[in-house]
């Protein structure tokens, strides 16, 4: 089952950079931005890590905190971490559970070959853990900005 619009978000643990396990549930009282990406270090991934991290500090004046999910280890993610400099976790779904929960493990094409993958995509959760917005199979340029203004227009009035 996937998550939909409008609707509390079931609540899942991951483990974060540090080893650490995470939970949805521990932002309650937070916007949360919920990205997933496909693999740590590739162009399009680092774009937009580097853009999240750019505007970090607005995304905290509007009360997000970001979290980035792919299917990389925490050794990946400790490594991107430090060569970009990202101020926000990264969280490990080796095993796709939290991709599935949200759809964006799917049957990609490249090359004319096909293969499962993480489709880019975006969910901003308000502070009540209720899925407001989604953005799937994002293209990254101008992204991070759509965003932030939804946050900004649509969830702190």
């Amino acid at each position: 089952m996937t998550v939909e619009t409008g609707q509390k978000v079931t609540d899942f643990s991951l483990t974060n950079n540090k080893g650490e396990t995470v939970k949805l549930s521990d932002y309650k009282g937070k916007n949360v931005v919920l990205y997933f990406y496909p693999k740590d270090d590739t162009p399009g991934c680092t774009t937009e890590a580097c853009d999240f991290r750019d505007n970090y500090e607005s995304f905290q004046d509007v009360n997000a905190v970001i979290l980035g999910v792919s299917p990389d280890s925490e050794e990946s993610h400790k490594k991107f971490i430090d060569k970009h400099d990202l101020p926000f976790e990264l969280l490990v779904d080796e095993e796709k559970e939290v991709a599935e929960q949200f759809g964006v493990w799917q049957l990609k094409k490249k090359f004319g070959k096909e293969y499962m993958g993480i489709v880019r995509s975006t969910f901003i959760i308000d502070a009540e853990g209720v899925l407001q917005k989604e953005y799937r199979d994002v293209q990254v340029k101008g992204h991070v900005d759509n965003a932030l203004q939804y946050i900004r227009e649509e969830l702190n009035n």
